[in-house]
């Protein structure tokens, strides 16, 4: 059974850092594409950064060049450093592997970012 624990939010100034951290069971991200998504209210969820098993990543317009994904295999733990951060990037963070996403499964409780003015 796959379960994902996501941590590391909090308020934080704009222009601040935040690192954000979700550790995965049952499920390798290793041998995954795994992604962090937001949701905002009134708003859809939305991916916000990926990385293959190959560490390739990719990021939304929005966020490239301030955040960065990335993991540790031994600790099955994915990673979003977020940094010069906005009040825009206010939201729920959740993570997911791909297939998750897509299949609309194991979402975890998320973690709540709130970038104050």
């Amino acid at each position: 059974q796959v379960h994902l624990v996501e941590s590391g939010g909090g308020l934080v100034q704009a222009g601040g850092s935040l690192r954000l951290s979700c550790a995965a069971s049952g499920l390798m991200i290793g041998f995954n594409t795994m992604g962090w998504y937001r949701q905002a209210p009134g708003k859809q969820r939305e991916l916000v950064a990926s990385i293959t098993s190959f560490l390739t990543t990719t990021y939304a317009d929005s966020v490239k060049g301030r955040f960065t994904i990335s993991r540790d295999n031994p600790k099955n733990t994915v990673y979003l450093q977020m940094n010069s951060m906005k009040p825009e990037d206010t939201a729920v963070y959740y993570c997911n592997s791909d297939q998750g996403w897509r299949l609309d499964k194991y979402w975890g409780q998320g973690t709540q970012v709130t970038v104050s003015s």
